[in-house]
């Protein structure tokens, strides 16, 4: 691997500093997904570190508008984004027993492009803790008004492709997930032309060890148990799956641009080495933390300086065992379909996500079973052919592909349901 003088810098790169405006003061940050669980922790970590950081916005879909006014109080910001209109009533009038009537409410933002909007206002860092590709404007928005982006949101850099790396300076992305900050991380000790290979490790999620034999009739509650990390439903679902590291396969090659057949996925149960680098003199590097997201976020908002007691450290003085197992493909066939759609690049990532997205929510709802997801997504990426690449893959492109996979995986799914009731 060799480098050349016009090879452009990967979007995330441990060794440059993309700042968009520097200054000794604290950072100002966005953060959008607030009331989520990357939004609430990337608070505590805020309100822990006030010399550090100054939240100037938030933004969230609106759910939990009490927990969204009592973080907009706590954090003194300057706007609160919804996207559910119907919500604002309800905001303003917590909002106003937050604050009591003695200072003025923050300006207010409602509606489905509201995230983009303040992912577009002033700050140094604009945190995308949103879950879906619903989160790809905001990232759009916050790099095209030259923002360093903290991106927890993996979905909007795999539909986007090369709309966000287009727009991406080589810098400008930190990546948040766990296993890309700890690539990022371990990527500062070497070179780029240094790199082997990458090292994705997955904890297996609840069914590890299964044959796909056995995974024909496990539950919702079954693949809801996650042994390590506490998540969301989806999430939770794509780690039974394994369909999370299919698509943090995608993201690797897309944030530091080392090709597919060198980004391998291994099994880790404990979830303490969050991945490894392999360099060409037969070293590895390994990032590992107790299972804590803070740590992440903290290098997502911090870098190039960490946040000191920013998550657990381990005690070393307590045995432990690390295990590590290859990837059983043919339980899990999501990290090689996931491969394939990456190859093929321009719109086959917003198909396999859009579809994965539509089928999780049918198992979550009973109507598909949880081998159903991965078959259904297969055929919806099959039928789709050819996808748009080049440079001529636009937002609307993304857009009409993802609706046509939703819309697909739907009438699949309805399909399989009736059969299965006749069954």
């Amino acid at each position: 691997m060799t480098d050349s003088p016009a090879r452009p810098a990967p979007l995330a790169d441990p060794h440059l500093v993309y700042d968009p405006a520097p200054g000794d003061g604290p950072k100002d940050v966005v953060i959008l997904g607030s009331t989520g669980s990357i939004g609430t922790q990337a608070i505590d970590l805020v309100l822990r570190n006030p010399d550090r950081f100054r939240v100037t916005a938030l933004s969230a879909n609106g759910g939990r508008v009490a927990l969204l006014a009592e973080q907009a109080h706590r954090l003194r910001v300057r706007t609160v984004a919804v996207a559910r209109e119907d919500v604002v009533p309800a905001l303003r009038e917590a909002l106003a027993a937050e604050y009591g009537g003695a200072e003025p409410l923050p300006e207010i933002l409602a509606g489905p492009h509201a995230a983009t909007q303040v992912a577009a206002s002033a700050c140094h860092t604009v945190l995308n803790g949103i879950t879906g590709s619903i989160g790809l404007a905001p990232t759009l928005a916050a790099l095209e008004a030259g923002r360093t982006l903290a991106l927890a949101n993996k979905e909007s850099l795999i539909v986007g492709g090369p709309l966000v790396t287009a727009l991406a300076k080589p810098g400008q992305i930190i990546p948040v997930d766990s296993e890309h900050a700890a690539l990022f991380q371990a990527l500062a000790a070497g070179t780029r032309a240094d790199v082997r290979k990458l090292v994705v490790t997955a904890s297996g999620g609840p069914f590890r060890g299964r044959t796909r034999d056995e995974l024909a009739h496990v539950t919702v509650a079954d693949a809801l148990a996650h042994p390590t990390w506490a998540m969301g439903p989806v999430i939770t679902v794509n780690s039974a799956t394994l369909v999370n590291k299919g698509l943090e396969v995608i993201e690797a090659h897309l944030l530091y641009d080392i090709p597919f057949d060198r980004i391998e996925v291994v099994v880790h149960p404990q979830s303490y080495v969050h991945s490894m680098v392999e360099f060409t003199d037969g070293s590895t590097i390994a990032q590992a933390t107790p299972p804590d997201m803070r740590g992440p976020i903290a290098i997502g908002l911090g870098w190039p300086e960490r946040v000191p007691d920013a998550a657990p450290a381990f005690d070393w003085s307590k045995a432990s065992t690390w295990e590590f197992f290859p990837l059983d493909d043919e339980a899990f066939p999501s990290v090689d379909l996931a491969r394939h759609v990456g190859r093929l690049a321009g719109t086959a990532p917003a198909v396999f996500n859009a579809a994965n997205e539509e089928c999780v929510a049918a198992f979550l709802s009973g109507a598909l079973p949880f081998n159903g997801i991965m078959d259904t997504v297969t055929r919806v990426v099959e039928e789709h052919g050819t996808p748009v690449t080049g440079t001529s893959l636009t937002v609307s492109d993304v857009l009409e592909a993802e609706t046509w996979a939703r819309a697909r995986a739907r009438e699949l799914t309805a399909t399989t349901a009736t059969a299965e009731a006749r069954a």
